[in-house]
């Protein structure tokens, strides 16, 4: 009973900080400014369906791109010595520990047509680079900043397999090929799930990243129900729904790919 106690202060965090702004947000979403039960606020999400599907499609290429770079690197991190993981880690980590807020910002610099990228370009001879406040300056913002999360929940993954299952799959003549598809990715698939799963939620409601390098020219899910709150156009109602919708959309998709993860997790030799 006592060790129960040790759990009450944590009940009551979530209790205040995660359940309450859920049902508030419920609330919101079903109710108009005179607190009648209404669907009013749902019919009035259909003029930003474009909004929707921009921000869905950016956050997915984000996160394909991050799998695309952090899986071969946390296969590469894996095979260097314990001192050299720890320090690769580190590297990863490091920024990080810089404000989410300040990453941004430097990348303004970075992108913009007179910036570092443009300046080496022109040192060759090649026109400036001028992508700043396009969608491939808010997805090149969300790969940089989200990175992380897609490489320390694979590396974590990977690390554990055990290598005798490697070195017998080999025994038997197994390809390198046929070695990754059989042992290394399914054991390493809950990794990925995981890495996907922190990757695509932080950037579908993003708002930072778009409004910094997208210039606020290209909406996003963030930035639509920011402007419910805090912005001119204050409806808290509507966005309310707006996030219901947002939260429902994307419990939906993470639950498909669960299930596509199910039966995973196990190594195939034939």
């Amino acid at each position: 009973m006592k060790t129960k106690l040790f759990a009450v202060p944590y009940i009551i965090w979530m209790a205040l900080f995660v359940c309450i702004p859920i049902v508030l947000i419920v609330v919101y979403a079903f109710t108009n400014d005179a607190g009648a039960f209404t669907f009013e606020n749902f019919k009035g999400m259909t003029s930003y369906a474009s909004v929707f599907g921009r921000s869905f499609l950016l956050a997915a290429i984000a996160t394909i791109i991050c799998i695309l770079i952090g899986y071969p690197l946390s296969i590469v991190m894996s095979k260097f010595p314990s001192n050299w993981q720890k320090i690769f880690t580190m590297l990863i980590m490091l920024p990080m520990w810089m404000n989410f807020l300040l990453r941004t910002y430097a990348w303004m610099s970075i992108l913009e047509k007179t910036g570092l990228i443009s300046q080496l370009l022109g040192l060759v001879g090649l026109p400036p680079l001028d992508i700043i406040n396009t969608n491939t300056a808010v997805v090149i913002g969300m790969v940089y900043n989200f990175l992380p999360f897609m490489v320390l929940p694979i590396y974590s993954v990977v690390t554990k397999i055990d290598r005798s299952l490697i070195e017998a799959a080999q025994d038997l003549g197994a390809t390198p090929g046929k070695v990754f598809k059989k042992v290394t990715l399914p054991l390493s698939l809950p990794g990925v799930l995981s890495g996907i799963t922190m990757v695509f939620v932080p950037a579908v409601s993003t708002f930072v990243i778009s409004q910094l390098l997208g210039g606020g020219k290209h909406m996003l899910l963030g930035d639509l129900i920011e402007m419910q709150f805090l912005g001119t156009a204050y409806n808290p109602h509507l966005g309310s729904a707006i996030a219901l919708v947002m939260m429902i959309i994307v419990i939906i998709c993470l639950r498909i790919m669960n299930r596509f993860g199910d039966g995973e997790g196990q190594a195939v030799i034939l």
